[in-house]
């Protein structure tokens, strides 16, 4: 097993919920082997207080969270991105920018929690996260130094057909 640390780009229009979840769940789950990040094409500017309260019930760190515009990691003096995960449908859709190094994409749809008000909306945070959960525990497992990368490629895709997917992305898997 290699001792590099992959770097991985959560994708998703708002960077204030899906992404969000997934950048912390990585940051956890994948600590010393993976460092996550996120980022969105049109960044709302805050991060939904319904992820950072799940986050925060959870004893994740939150600590340095924030809604960014994917353009921060286009620019040169960015960190080399491995992996691009786009989570939301919208993402998946947008032209991207250019991003150095040639990262291993692929969709990982998921219903956007933020969307429901009232009484659900924790329960629609708390299934985002479990899904995204499942996903990334699913990706953890995978033997990226040992496979080729067009078999990492079509593992990538599959995770993102996994339950909770959105149509768009069992379309893609």
């Amino acid at each position: 097993m290699s001792d590099r640390i992959y770097n991985v780009l959560f994708l998703c229009t708002g960077n204030s919920a899906r992404s969000i979840l997934a950048d912390a769940l990585l940051n956890k789950q994948g600590s010393g082997r993976f460092r996550a990040f996120s980022a969105g094409s049109f960044p709302k500017g805050e991060v939904h207080p319904m992820a950072i309260e799940l986050l925060r019930s959870l004893r994740f760190d939150t600590e340095g969270l924030r809604s960014k515009s994917w353009d921060e990691f286009a620019a040169p003096d960015a960190p080399e991105i491995d992996f691009i995960f786009t989570v939301c449908d919208d993402a998946a859709g947008e032209t991207c920018p250019i991003w150095p190094g040639h990262p291993m994409t692929a969709h990982w749809g998921i219903e956007d929690p933020a969307k429901v008000e009232g009484a659900g909306q924790r329960e629609a945070f708390q299934q985002a996260l479990n899904y995204l959960h499942n996903r990334i525990s699913l990706f953890l497992n995978l033997p990226i130094d040992s496979i080729d990368r067009m078999t990492l490629q079509n593992r990538l895709c599959e995770i993102g057909g996994q339950s909770g997917a959105s149509q768009a992305a069992k379309e893609t898997a």
